[in-house]
């Protein structure tokens, strides 16, 4: 079977990377979001400044503050102001536009950086998505060169920042191919949990996805700690041949082959807000 292909794999036919699979509705998040907006909405200043790329929130209260900013061709100095998407409004003369969130789904390769530019010129996640949009978007936490599987990309640094924040708990499951299959004991040691250099581990849920292989395994983990899954085979001494993060924050990669992407849904935007 040719990498990439579905049929036959365990992710496509095992109850345990079922779990959080959930009918969404055909609109994106982005058609909602711009569906369910009116013209009365009103947003802080600073959050507009923000949104549109100029600074973070904190600076455009600077900015607002020193009369650098105009809201309908008058200084405003007033921190907490708040206009509604009518209002035109310029800084050092220029206008400037509320930037639409945009949140994308991608089904990362191998041999694919988690980075938005690599000084050696390798391929990058940024590469598979630059026709997705025209707003500066982002990858939200990592995934290894060689591991495959779901990560998010956006322009939404709170949501970014929340679901990468360890307090967070944001779930993950894994399908892993091993060197040797997985033994009876060595499982059992992973759910109870390991002691590593930086602390201790132990797997939310794991399974045995082959009756006939038991090299072939998924694995549930909240932990954002670095290479851990391959840190906790390797402890008991196994290489992970192959990784794929199957699920993510509840969000999986169905009917997406490897290097395309979609935009969530809205509801799958909220449901992502509503977990964490």
């Amino acid at each position: 079977m040719k990498d990439g292909e579905f049929k036959l794999s365990p992710q496509k036919t095992h109850p345990f990377f079922k779990k959080y699979e959930k009918e969404s509705p055909d609109n994106s998040y982005v058609a909602k979001y711009l569906k369910e907006t009116k013209a009365e909405d009103s947003i802080r200043l600073n959050k507009y400044i923000s949104n549109s790329g100029v600074c973070s929130r904190r600076d455009a209260d600077n900015l607002i503050s020193k009369g650098d900013i105009k809201v309908n061709g008058k200084v405003v100095t007033e921190l907490g102001t708040k206009i509604n998407p009518k209002d035109i409004v310029e800084f050092k003369g220029r206008k400037i536009f509320e930037a639409q969130h945009v949140y994308i789904l991608l089904n990362k390769p191998k041999d694919t950086i988690t980075t938005t530019k690599d000084p050696e010129n390798r391929a990058t996640v940024m590469d598979l998505v630059e026709k997705a949009t025209n707003q500066r978007i982002f990858p939200v936490g990592r995934l290894d060169r060689n591991t495959t599987g779901v990560i998010l990309l956006t322009n939404d640094g709170d949501f970014a920042q929340k679901l990468s924040h360890p307090s967070s708990n944001v779930k993950k499951i894994y399908y892993a191919e091993l060197d040797n299959p997985l033994k009876i004991e060595d499982f059992n040691t992973l759910k109870s949990g390991i002691d590593l250099p930086d602390g201790f581990i132990c797997a939310d849920d794991l399974a045995f996805v082959d009756n006939d292989d038991n090299s072939k395994i998924g694995i549930e983990i909240h932990s954002g700690r670095n290479r851990i899954v391959h840190r906790m085979f390797e402890h008991l001494g196994y290489k992970v041949r192959k990784l794929d993060r199957v699920v993510y924050a509840g969000l999986d990669k169905s009917g997406l082959k490897k290097g395309k992407w979609r935009f969530l849904r809205y509801n799958e935007v909220q449901q992502v807000l509503n977990s964490i």
